[in-house]
C-alpha cells in the first residue's frame, strides 16, 4: 500500500526508485530514478492515500510526465 511509503527506508527508497526507472526510461527518458523518487514522494504526502497501491502511484506518475510532456509540445 501506498501509506507505506512515507515510512519505508530511504534504501528500499531508493531502490524502488531505481528499478521504476530502469523499467519506464523506455517509454520516457524524464521517467528515471529521480523522477520516480521525487513524484512517488509528493504523492505519498498529498493526503489520503490508504486506498492507493504503489501501483496506483507509478501510474499516476506516469501519467502526470505524459501529461507535462504533451504540455511541451
Amino acid at each position: 500500500m501506498a501509506s507505506v511509503w512515507p515510512r519505508a527506508s530511504m534504501t528500499d527508497k531508493i531502490d524502488f526508485a531505481n528499478r521504476m526507472g530502469k523499467a519506464m526510461t523506455a517509454l520516457s527518458p524524464d521517467l528515471n530514478r529521480d523522477y520516480f523518487m521525487r513524484c512517488l514522494e509528493e504523492t505519498a504526502n498529498i493526503g489520503n492515500t490508504k486506498e492507493l497501491t504503489l501501483s496506483d502511484m507509478v501510474r499516476t506518475c506516469v501519467a502526470l510526465q505524459a501529461g507535462a510532456a504533451s504540455h511541451d509540445e
